[in-house]
């Protein structure tokens, strides 16, 4: 089965969700495997995932929304329409209402150095934890998640909760509600 780079455009959500059938997708992997329009377009869809799963989701300027619509207009001015301009599209949609959803949250918590907190219970005060000076969450050593490895200092949790920073929800998922 040969499979088109439309027909690719059109199940990539599914692929990604493992919602296809068995012969379907060895027919896209193989596609994938030899065009690098749809394995960028492939890099592209899975990073738009993570990022808009990641706790340490951007806050967009302001006026960047206006901005960001008037250069995907110029862009697909005159051109037609393809898929990729629409994921395009969608992929910036996603982060900018991304981005309103934690500009509307942050007033909600000014204590909080996270827009993503939430309620922890039952953390050991005394436990030793990471912090990053730049970042927002703490983590256990050995935590995959730490961003910004350059300036990391250790503390006791309590301290690192009196500072404003909020537990990883993957490292210490356990303790949140």
């Amino acid at each position: 089965m040969v499979v088109s780079c439309e027909e690719v455009w059109a199940e990539i959500s599914n692929y990604l969700d493992g919602e296809i059938e068995p012969s379907f997708r060895a027919a896209m992997e193989e596609h994938l495997r030899g065009c690098k329009h749809c394995s960028a377009v492939l890099d592209g869809m899975r990073n738009v995932i993570q990022l808009y799963g990641d706790e340490r989701m951007l806050e967009v300027p302001l006026g960047f929304s206006r901005r960001l619509q008037r250069r995907l207009g110029d862009s697909l001015q005159g051109t037609r329409r393809t898929f990729l301009g629409w994921m395009v599209a969608a992929a910036a949609a996603v982060l900018v209402v991304g981005g309103f959803e934690v500009g509307k949250s942050a007033g909600s918590n000014p204590t909080m150095r996270s827009e993503h907190a939430e309620t922890a219970a039952g953390i050991p005060p005394e436990m030793t934890v990471i912090v990053a000076e730049t970042g927002k969450v703490f983590h256990v050593a050995g935590c995959t998640f730490i961003h910004d490895k350059n300036k990391l200092r250790t503390l006791p949790a309590s301290e690192a909760m009196r500072e404003g920073y909020v537990p990883c929800v993957r490292c210490l998922g356990q303790y949140l509600s």
